[in-house]
């Protein structure tokens, strides 16, 4: 049973939006405070983590112009988030955990409202699930990219699309059962839980090096070797003839000190 009227899950959504976006632009600022950047540079920063994954949402979408473009409240509180990392300074262990708990819940808040402005473009729960993961991971991909740093995205640390996807995937099935609210809370929660799981017990995905073949080139590929023609023969199977096609070398391969 949902509690909210269609109109109150509306204002319910735009103000998650918008603690979302003061949440990540407030994360992007700390990003520009240890670099070093000066106040404009928290700006941007701050601007691009906290609107780029509702203005690439949007643009994907093609419901109209936007949200952050027409609604007079989002700049303003980019900005505020902005400012804030600006003036604030924290300790090292304080923002530890504020930047743990404000990560965890912008992913869950804008999972949430991803997949809510999909339905109400007209879309089936396939692209609310994409585009809920694209809303809370999209600002700070681009953020990332634009400091030139490996995005979140593309894993190397603990999960953080995959909770996205989750939390995407509960307000889904929450909105398909008709309680839309609880979706919104067990959305949220659970991108809490598995956040705080994957920074504290170190939960993640096998990488692509978990998954290379067990044989002598995949050896040689998992130690980031580079493969010498002469270390072909080491593909070769023991005792195998050659012929015909085959890889003749005149010296055996070293082996590495």
């Amino acid at each position: 049973m949902n509690l909210l009227s269609p109109e109150g899950l509306a204002v319910v959504t735009n103000v998650l939006d918008l603690a979302g976006v003061f949440a990540s632009a407030l994360l992007g600022g700390s990003l520009a405070r240890t670099m070093d950047f000066d106040l404009f540079g928290f700006l941007v920063v701050g601007f691009v983590s906290g609107l780029g994954g509702g203005i690439l949402r949007d643009t994907l979408l093609q419901d109209g112009p936007p949200v952050a473009l027409v609604d007079p409240l989002y700049v303003p509180v980019a900005i505020a988030g902005a400012l804030v990392a600006f003036l604030v300074s924290f300790s090292e262990r304080t923002w530890d955990r504020v930047f743990t708990v404000l990560d965890a819940a912008v992913i869950g808040i804008w999972s949430v409202v991803g997949v809510q402005r999909t339905f109400d473009a007209g879309l089936d729960w396939p692209a609310a699930i994409i585009m809920g993961t694209v809303t809370a991971v999209g600002g700070g991909a681009t953020r990332d990219m634009m400091l030139r740093r490996v995005p979140a995205v593309f894993g190397g640390n603990a999960l953080y699309a995959t909770v996205a996807v989750a939390a995407s995937a509960a307000m889904v099935l929450a909105s398909r059962l008709g309680s839309p609210t609880t979706g919104i809370v067990v959305a949220i929660v659970l991108s809490l839980g598995l956040r705080w799981g994957a920074v504290r017990r170190g939960w993640g995905l096998p990488n692509g090096r978990d998954w290379q073949p067990k044989s002598a080139l995949g050896s040689i590929l998992r130690r980031g070797r580079v493969l010498r023609p002469d270390a072909v023969r080491l593909l070769r199977r023991s005792g195998r003839r050659s012929g015909a096609g085959s890889v003749h070398s005149d010296h055996e391969p070293r082996e590495d000190s």
